[in-house]
């Protein structure tokens, strides 16, 4: 009997964990089926977003005027927004602001709720929290700017397929990087979205080499820097375009095969840490636990004697 509810309580935690795994599973069709409906969709997901509160952007950008700012920080800073995506005028502004709001937001929730558990106030912990509020903002970005760049790292491949294609059916570079940009919009947005700013600068007078260091500096991407040296080199000596990118883009290939070996090298060492933390000591619990359970019975009733 007593053996009997830890396994029903096995069975049915068993039980719980499956049926949680099947109603968060994706349903529907293959993966390919799947993300073509993604991408069908794209469009009229993004008209059913509602519209931000604009009094509260207002609000942000108040408090972000108000804000101090370091000359150090604003050059990283205004280069890190720009890597995440967000290149308004507004931006910085609104970053401050919502640094300094959630900050204040920190503080009086630290001040608040840090006395109804501890029983007095604490002003070095409401500090500390407030410092927490202040940094995640900038934590934040820093995620959001690296998930971008891994986006526009996975869809250069294709890009670069595209564009040899176009430049050897006889497209310049020019019309070869817009119908790039056009053809793969829905599939790597962020990447055709770089791709419109340099036709949209060499439309407005930008010399086509200012234009691809431009997408060097917005990305601060290895592949796209070494990709854009490749371009200036090749329009500077007047090489063949279409070679350059057929060898390029084989050079880019590897580097992603090479990538994706170094990861599962890794994946070894980053294993020890689960198996440590989380599995040796069930196992040790289930391996040595009636073993110790044996050993007090028999003993302890032999110290008590």
């Amino acid at each position: 009997m007593t053996l009997l509810l830890p396994l029903v309580g096995f069975i049915f935690i068993s039980l719980l964990v499956v049926a949680g795994a099947m109603a968060l599973a994706p349903s529907g069709g293959t993966a390919l089926q799947r993300r073509l409906g993604e991408v069908a969709s794209a469009r009229t997901d993004q008209s059913d977003e509602p519209p931000p509160d604009r009094s509260v952007i207002q609000a942000l950008k108040r408090m972000g005027a108000m804000a101090p700012r370091s000359t150090k920080e604003m050059g990283k800073l205004q280069q890190r927004l720009v890597t995440a995506g967000y290149r308004g005028r507004e931006a910085m502004v609104t970053f401050f602001g919502i640094r300094l709001g959630l900050a204040v937001l920190f503080f009086a929730v630290g001040g608040a709720v840090v006395p109804m558990f501890v029983g007095h106030s604490n002003l070095a912990l409401a500090l500390a929290v407030c410092a927490v509020g202040y940094v995640l903002p900038s934590m934040a970005l820093a995620r959001m700017a690296k998930k971008r760049q891994h986006k526009m790292r996975m869809g250069l491949a294709d890009a670069l397929d595209l564009l040899v294609v176009s430049v050897e059916a006889g497209l310049g570079l020019d019309q070869a990087l817009q119908r790039v940009s056009d053809e793969l919009m829905f599939v790597h947005p962020e990447l055709c979205d770089e791709l419109r700013l340099i036709n949209l600068e060499l439309r407005a007078g930008t010399a086509r080499a200012e234009a691809l260091h431009n997408l060097a500096r917005r990305t601060q991407l290895d592949d796209i820097i070494s990709l854009v040296t490749m371009l200036v080199q090749t329009d500077k000596f007047g090489t063949s375009v279409a070679q350059s990118l057929r060898v390029h883009s084989e050079t880019l290939r590897t580097k992603r095969r090479q990538r994706a070996e170094e990861a599962a090298a890794k994946t070894g060492a980053k294993m020890v840490f689960p198996l440590v933390i989380c599995i040796f000591p069930a196992i040790w619990v289930v391996t040595l636990g009636p073993a110790v359970i044996k050993f007090v019975q028999i003993l302890l009733p032999m110290a008590q004697q």
